[in-house]
């Protein structure tokens, strides 16, 4: 673990995205959630939360960190859904693994539950960090 000690706790905010190619008449059922397993967007919403305070349980040198904030988004594309998660606390060290790994277990989550109706035709897809702040050097992905 790197040593933090000696850093200033501020307010860090990280944003991150999954994408999960879904096939259209499958994307239809997501969103009038009317699949077999349940309602599949809320699921994955409660996931991403659990990912999200976990985070730390699941990459070894991750500091634990109280996480004050979780939102998320859905948008919807013609043949895919794209998650976005924003993940705040007030820290000495960063949340981009947590917003990270938000994103993924939610991508994951709807993977698991969309597999009865598509298949293989799922693709989880460019899991990133678009934006981070508070910390010693702020990001945002360019467009």
């Amino acid at each position: 673990m790197r040593d933090v000690s000696e850093k200033a706790v501020t307010l860090r905010v990280a944003v991150a995205q999954a994408v999960v190619d879904v096939p259209p008449a499958v994307l239809e059922r997501l969103k009038a959630r009317t699949l077999d397993k349940g309602d599949a967007l809320e699921i994955a919403r409660a996931a991403a939360i659990l990912g999200a305070k976990r985070t730390w349980e699941l990459l070894p040198l991750c500091h634990p960190l109280p996480i004050e904030r979780h939102d998320l988004h859905y948008d919807f594309g013609t043949d895919h859904v794209t998650v976005t998660v924003e993940v705040a606390t007030h820290a000495r060290t960063g949340v981009e693994m947590e917003a990270l790994t938000a994103a993924s277990i939610c991508a994951l989550t709807l993977y698991d539950m969309l597999k009865p109706h598509a298949g293989t035709d799922l693709v989880i897809r460019n899991v990133m960090l678009l934006k981070k702040t508070g910390g010693k050097s702020d990001f945002q992905r360019q467009a």
